[in-house]
């Protein structure tokens, strides 16, 4: 998953570890050479307790992996322990006590992931014992229409909600809409179509913006902001989207959550915020 715009490096600025590796990646699934798949599992055997649609942040030292030589670089060496710390939202649900999950893009003059990329399962890492974020369903009553539009790894919060609140009555639909450039890059794929044929409240609608046009695709193309028209959302869900009764969450690129944004709110919806409540909810990704 993407790193998340929200979490500044002032919101990471706490007591420094004395160790800098806390946790392992494990169970890694490459999707393409840029986008994977992963899960990091703690030292103390738990993961720390979070909401679904909350980021984890994540750490490796600046200086990962250190010299062998000890001398050279010895391990209380405070280069070693200076930490590049980015926030990546969970994908795996809170009531899975074993690990974190991760849906995250290679960011290839980034600080952090290359070096993730280089090792990959069975790594070290370091991994915040806190959880934050506003992104969650808190507040938003049961039965309503859940409208769930991402690009890229955007998608991360709402395969935790959805696997959090299932088969409990949370919503009347959950509609994901998923936007990526082409096929591989849709993570979890093959998982959210089988929810879809099994679940009658769960619609996965996912659109491709590059896919070639001799591609074996068949599905829709073009960006999300286009499924959200009228029209175009009416003939997909089966249903209209109604500010009175529905709540939409956006996630991923900025300039979809912008353009996006301004259309609902001239079709009534309101954005939330901390100090007015509202069915219109965002987290941008970069």
């Amino acid at each position: 998953m993407s790193r998340i715009k929200a979490a500044s490096a002032g919101s990471s600025e706490h007591k420094k570890p004395d160790e800098p590796y806390n946790a392992t990646v494990t169970d890694w699934v490459d999707l393409s050479d840029e986008l994977a798949i992963f899960r990091v599992k703690p030292d103390s055997g738990q993961v720390p307790e979070f909401t679904a649609g909350q980021f984890a942040m994540l750490a490796l030292p600046r200086n990962h992996p250190p010299i062998a030589d000890p001398k050279a670089y010895p391990p209380d060496d405070p280069r070693w322990k200076k930490l590049v710390r980015r926030a990546y939202s969970i994908a795996s649900s809170p009531l899975e006590r074993d690990y974190l999950e991760f849906y995250v893009v290679m960011v290839e003059d980034g600080k952090l992931t290359p070096k993730i990329w280089d090792q990959k399962a069975g790594s070290r890492i370091w991994l915040d014992s806190r959880i934050n974020g506003d992104f969650t369903l808190d507040g938003v009553p049961d039965q309503q229409d859940l409208v769930m539009v991402s690009t890229g790894t955007g998608l991360a919060p709402y395969i935790s909600m959805y696997k959090t609140y299932r088969n409990t009555g949370r919503w009347r639909r959950f509609v994901m809409i998923h936007g990526v450039r082409y096929q591989q890059d849709l993570g979890y794929r093959e998982e959210l179509e089988k929810i879809a044929a099994e679940d009658d409240s769960f619609i996965y609608i996912p659109t491709l913006s590059r896919e070639p046009e001799d591609s074996n695709w068949q599905g829709l193309r073009g960006r999300v902001s286009e499924l959200l028209e009228p029209e175009m959302y009416k003939k997909l869900v089966k249903a209209e989207l109604d500010p009175d009764d529905a709540h939409v969450y956006l996630c991923g690129n900025p300039a979809m959550i912008d353009q996006c944004e301004g259309m609902l709110v001239d079709r009534g919806f309101v954005v939330q915020t901390k100090k007015q409540p509202g069915n219109l909810h965002f987290e941008r990704y970069w």
